[in-house]
């Protein structure tokens, strides 16, 4: 059984430490089990994978109607993590944290939550969702707002998609956009 642990900085965002079992053959883990997150359903589960090149920076995305888990599958990414949600006790506060493919954990990421990751080299990342994409709940937030206060601590300058470059400031989000 996972051993489930919550974020100090950001309430609801959950750590899963994995047990793995191996032998000279090699090892086995569970990375998901629906039973670790009862805060939510988990009626329409959608799993994806996302490969990027070290450099890459995706994010940050947030949604209103959705909660990711995380697992990294092979390299290494370092998260960038920022609560929207203004009923959050938490609300305001960031988070930095790695996950690699040796550290064998899941990440739980509440809806309202900011999240994205920098490839610290090539990466695989395998995360579910509880909600089937719906591309009006893809919300984003500018990875670099000063505001945010996540110091990524990256030697070159990351590669973004068009799309992650036009995320705006927070000050700049419509107030009907932002988490409630």
């Amino acid at each position: 059984m996972a051993s489930l642990k919550e974020s100090e900085q950001i309430q609801g965002v959950i750590l899963a430490d994995l047990p793995a079992f191996g032998d000279q053959r090699g090892r086995f883990a569970e990375t998901f089990r629906k039973e670790w997150f009862p805060q939510r359903s988990w009626e329409r589960i959608q799993v994806n994978r996302s490969q990027s090149q070290a450099g890459v920076l995706r994010g940050l995305h947030y949604h209103h109607r959705q909660v990711d888990y995380w697992h990294c599958v092979s390299g290494r990414i370092r998260v960038g993590l920022c609560d929207l949600r203004p009923s959050s006790p938490t609300c305001g506060q960031s988070q930095l944290l790695d996950l690699g493919q040796d550290q064998l954990q899941g990440l739980y990421i509440p809806c309202g939550v900011a999240h994205g990751f920098a490839a610290l080299t090539e990466v695989m990342l395998f995360y579910v969702v509880d909600n089937y994409y719906d591309g009006a709940d893809e919300l984003g937030v500018a990875w670099n707002d000063p505001r945010l206060g996540l110091d990524w601590n990256l030697d070159t300058p990351p590669m973004l998609s068009e799309r992650d470059q036009r995320n705006p400031l927070l000050a700049d989000i419509p107030v009907g956009q932002l988490p409630r």
